[in-house]
């Protein structure tokens, strides 16, 4: 997932806090993890495995935050 999409996850408010089940209001650090890059003969690929980011609650008092890879976990459609 790009980190566009992500922000509009946030934006739209569908990733939710596990501890006070408001929507997670920021994120940090977000990389997109590769899988393989190939470059030769004026041809070049990129894959990505997946992407990691800090998810940050933001909602007061909560103080929740968490690094993963595994973020489809909080989303609620």
């Amino acid at each position: 997932m790009s980190e566009t999409k992500f922000k509009k996850l946030i934006a739209e408010k569908k990733l939710i806090c596990p501890q006070c089940k408001q929507p997670i209001k920021t994120f940090d650090k977000f990389i997109e993890m590769t899988s393989s890059i190939w470059d030769g003969a004026g041809d070049s690929n990129h894959q990505v495995s997946g992407s990691k980011v800090t998810l940050i609650c933001a909602n007061s008092p909560c103080t929740w935050t968490e690094r993963t890879e595994y973020w489809e976990n909080y989303i609620q459609n």
